[in-house]
Protein backbone atom coordinates (compact mmCIF):
# COMPACT_ATOMS: atom_id res chain seq x y z
CA UNK A 1 0.00 0.00 0.00
CA UNK A 2 1.33 3.43 -0.93
CA UNK A 3 1.74 5.90 1.90
CA UNK A 4 1.23 9.62 1.59
CA UNK A 5 4.52 11.46 1.18
CA UNK A 6 4.90 14.72 3.08
CA UNK A 7 5.28 17.32 0.35
CA UNK A 8 7.24 20.55 0.72
CA UNK A 9 6.92 23.13 -2.04
CA UNK A 10 9.99 25.38 -1.83
CA UNK A 11 9.05 27.68 -4.72
CA UNK A 12 7.71 30.42 -2.45
CA UNK A 13 10.43 30.14 0.22
CA UNK A 14 13.41 32.45 0.25
CA UNK A 15 16.46 30.96 1.99
CA UNK A 16 17.24 32.79 5.21
CA UNK A 17 20.12 32.23 7.59
CA UNK A 18 20.51 30.02 9.48
CA UNK A 19 17.56 27.81 8.48
CA UNK A 20 14.21 27.77 6.70
CA UNK A 21 11.17 26.63 8.68
CA UNK A 22 9.04 25.12 5.93
CA UNK A 23 5.99 24.09 7.88
CA UNK A 24 4.19 21.40 9.77
CA UNK A 25 4.34 17.67 9.13
CA UNK A 26 2.35 14.87 10.72
CA UNK A 27 4.45 11.86 11.68
CA UNK A 28 3.23 8.47 12.81
CA UNK A 29 5.17 6.96 15.71
CA UNK A 30 5.61 3.20 16.04
CA UNK A 31 2.68 3.12 18.46
CA UNK A 32 0.41 4.51 15.74
CA UNK A 33 0.12 7.90 17.44
CA UNK A 34 0.29 10.85 15.06
CA UNK A 35 2.31 13.91 16.05
CA UNK A 36 2.77 17.28 14.36
CA UNK A 37 6.37 18.20 13.68
CA UNK A 38 7.96 21.32 12.27
CA UNK A 39 10.35 20.65 9.38
CA UNK A 40 13.42 22.89 9.22
CA UNK A 41 15.59 22.87 6.09
CA UNK A 42 19.11 24.23 6.56
CA UNK A 43 20.53 26.47 3.78
CA UNK A 44 23.32 24.07 2.79
CA UNK A 45 20.63 21.62 1.67
CA UNK A 46 18.98 24.19 -0.59
CA UNK A 47 22.35 25.18 -2.06
CA UNK A 48 23.26 21.52 -2.63
CA UNK A 49 20.03 20.90 -4.54
CA UNK A 50 20.63 23.90 -6.81
CA UNK A 51 24.25 22.82 -7.34
CA UNK A 52 23.13 19.27 -8.18
CA UNK A 53 20.68 20.62 -10.75
CA UNK A 54 23.25 22.98 -12.28
CA UNK A 55 25.80 20.17 -12.64
CA UNK A 56 23.45 17.48 -13.93
CA UNK A 57 20.40 18.94 -15.65
CA UNK A 58 20.67 22.69 -16.27
CA UNK A 59 19.26 23.66 -19.66
CA UNK A 60 17.35 20.38 -20.04
CA UNK A 61 13.86 19.15 -19.21
CA UNK A 62 15.35 16.63 -16.77
CA UNK A 63 15.00 16.81 -13.02
CA UNK A 64 17.39 15.67 -10.32
CA UNK A 65 16.69 13.52 -7.27
CA UNK A 66 18.63 13.07 -4.05
CA UNK A 67 18.56 11.99 -0.43
CA UNK A 68 17.80 14.24 2.56
CA UNK A 69 19.63 13.62 5.83
CA UNK A 70 18.89 15.04 9.24
CA UNK A 71 17.66 14.40 12.74
CA UNK A 72 15.01 15.31 15.28
CA UNK A 73 16.11 18.14 17.60
CA UNK A 74 13.88 19.84 20.16
CA UNK A 75 10.74 18.42 18.56
CA UNK A 76 11.67 19.65 15.08
CA UNK A 77 12.86 17.62 12.10
CA UNK A 78 16.07 19.33 10.95
CA UNK A 79 17.11 18.56 7.37
CA UNK A 80 20.83 19.29 7.65
CA UNK A 81 22.48 17.56 4.70
CA UNK A 82 21.80 15.90 1.37
CA UNK A 83 23.45 14.01 -1.43
CA UNK A 84 22.70 13.62 -5.13
CA UNK A 85 21.53 10.32 -6.60
CA UNK A 86 22.02 9.03 -10.13
CA UNK A 87 18.50 9.24 -11.55
CA UNK A 88 17.00 8.88 -15.02
CA UNK A 89 13.43 8.96 -16.24
CA UNK A 90 11.76 8.70 -19.61
CA UNK A 91 10.19 12.07 -20.35
CA UNK A 92 7.61 10.43 -22.64
CA UNK A 93 6.64 7.65 -20.19
CA UNK A 94 6.65 8.77 -16.54
CA UNK A 95 6.40 5.17 -15.33
CA UNK A 96 9.89 4.43 -16.68
CA UNK A 97 12.59 5.64 -14.29
CA UNK A 98 15.77 4.49 -12.56
CA UNK A 99 17.46 5.40 -9.29
CA UNK A 100 20.79 3.79 -8.39
CA UNK A 101 20.22 1.88 -5.11
CA UNK A 102 23.84 0.70 -4.85
CA UNK A 103 25.12 4.26 -5.10
CA UNK A 104 22.62 5.34 -2.42
CA UNK A 105 23.77 2.58 -0.06
CA UNK A 106 27.47 3.47 -0.53
CA UNK A 107 26.91 7.20 -0.07
CA UNK A 108 24.75 6.70 3.02
CA UNK A 109 27.41 4.42 4.54
CA UNK A 110 30.04 7.13 3.96
CA UNK A 111 27.82 9.81 5.53
CA UNK A 112 27.22 7.54 8.55
CA UNK A 113 30.99 7.37 9.11
CA UNK A 114 31.13 11.18 9.25
CA UNK A 115 27.99 11.77 11.31
CA UNK A 116 26.21 9.02 13.22
CA UNK A 117 23.42 11.42 14.17
CA UNK A 118 22.27 12.18 10.61
CA UNK A 119 19.86 9.63 9.20
CA UNK A 120 17.79 9.45 6.03
CA UNK A 121 14.73 11.64 6.58
CA UNK A 122 13.47 11.81 3.00
CA UNK A 123 14.32 12.85 -0.51
CA UNK A 124 14.23 15.79 -2.88
CA UNK A 125 13.41 16.51 -6.49
CA UNK A 126 14.11 19.60 -8.55
CA UNK A 127 10.52 19.37 -9.74
CA UNK A 128 9.09 21.76 -10.54
CA UNK A 129 5.99 19.62 -9.95
CA UNK A 130 5.03 16.24 -8.53
CA UNK A 131 5.32 13.45 -11.09
CA UNK A 132 3.31 10.20 -11.25
CA UNK A 133 6.44 8.16 -10.44
CA UNK A 134 7.03 10.04 -7.18
CA UNK A 135 4.84 7.68 -5.16
CA UNK A 136 7.01 4.73 -6.23
CA UNK A 137 10.20 6.67 -5.46
CA UNK A 138 8.75 7.56 -2.06
CA UNK A 139 8.24 3.85 -1.37
CA UNK A 140 11.97 3.29 -1.89
CA UNK A 141 12.74 5.88 0.79
CA UNK A 142 10.29 4.22 3.18
CA UNK A 143 12.91 1.47 3.49
CA UNK A 144 15.09 4.00 5.34
CA UNK A 145 12.49 5.96 7.28
CA UNK A 146 8.78 5.26 7.86
CA UNK A 147 7.57 8.79 6.95
CA UNK A 148 9.97 10.26 4.36
CA UNK A 149 9.85 13.98 3.68
CA UNK A 150 9.54 14.83 -0.02
CA UNK A 151 11.03 18.25 -0.71
CA UNK A 152 10.27 19.55 -4.19
CA UNK A 153 12.19 22.64 -5.22
CA UNK A 154 11.74 24.58 -8.43
CA UNK A 155 15.36 25.50 -9.14
CA UNK A 156 14.46 27.27 -12.39
CA UNK A 157 12.60 30.09 -10.67
CA UNK A 158 9.41 29.27 -12.56
CA UNK A 159 5.95 28.61 -11.23
CA UNK A 160 5.26 25.39 -9.37
CA UNK A 161 1.59 25.49 -10.29
CA UNK A 162 0.25 22.01 -10.90
CA UNK A 163 -0.55 21.54 -14.57
CA UNK A 164 -2.89 19.08 -16.28
CA UNK A 165 -1.42 15.59 -16.05
CA UNK A 166 0.58 16.29 -12.89
CA UNK A 167 -0.41 15.05 -9.47
CA UNK A 168 -1.60 17.43 -6.80
CA UNK A 169 -0.49 16.73 -3.19
CA UNK A 170 -4.17 16.50 -2.24
CA UNK A 171 -4.50 13.52 -4.61
CA UNK A 172 -2.53 11.30 -2.23
CA UNK A 173 -5.03 9.47 -0.02
CA UNK A 174 -4.36 9.64 3.71
CA UNK A 175 -3.91 6.33 5.50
Amino acid sequence: ACRTPFYIDMSDKKPQAPEVDVGQMTLTKGSGDRINTTVVVHPIVLLSIVDHYNRAAKGTARRVVGTLLGQMLDGKLHVTNSFALPFEEDLRDPQVWFVDHNYHEKMYAMFKKVSQKEVVVGWYSSGPRIKPSDLAINEIFRRYCPEPVFLIMDVTGGSSTVKKGDLDPRDFPMQ
